[in-house]
């Protein structure tokens, strides 16, 4: 059985843009770049051919990875309570370690980005942040195997 992919219902919207986009712009242009390259002659040495077929499986394994998200989406309501850390929540904590204080949002794991800050449900930050309130701390145990304290100082 399929893993269920947590997400909001805006996530999941934005994921059947992208899957029609690919499949109804992008697709046929590589495959008219494809039967332009082509039409140059020989395929042994053409570069452009080998570029748009390139793009092409690309193109695939992205539809085929969107397809699969949609498929399997466990669609969650997006919450207003701040009241506790709960997906979409922006969570102000305090490293204790570090000694640095670092804001999260609390995303489904189809919006992880983590240079902005967004951490997935399923990730160790997200997972040990869950369910949490103001003034209670979090122990975030890292894939190695090392634990550190995370202090939640708001939310949002």
């Amino acid at each position: 059985m399929a893993e269920l992919i947590v997400m909001t219902k805006k996530n999941y919207e934005k994921l059947k843009e992208e899957l029609e986009y690919l499949i109804k712009v992008k697709r046929p242009e590589i495959i008219e770049r494809i039967a332009e390259a082509r039409s140059h002659g020989d395929l042994s040495e053409n570069a452009e051919y080998d570029a748009a077929r390139e793009e092409q499986r690309s193109n695939e394994g992205k539809i085929a990875e969107i397809e699969y998200k949609i498929k399997n989406a466990d669609i969650r309501e997006e919450e207003t309570d701040t009241s506790y850390v709960h997906l979409g929540s922006v969570v102000t904590v305090y490293d204790e370690d570090m000694e640095e204080e670092n804001v999260y949002t609390i995303t489904s794991v189809t919006e992880v980005d983590p240079m902005a800050g967004k951490v997935s449900v399923e990730s160790p930050v997200g997972a040990a942040l869950l369910k949490k309130r103001v003034g209670e701390k979090a122990n975030v145990k890292c894939p190695d195997g090392a634990e550190y304290t995370l202090k939640i100082l708001a939310i949002k």
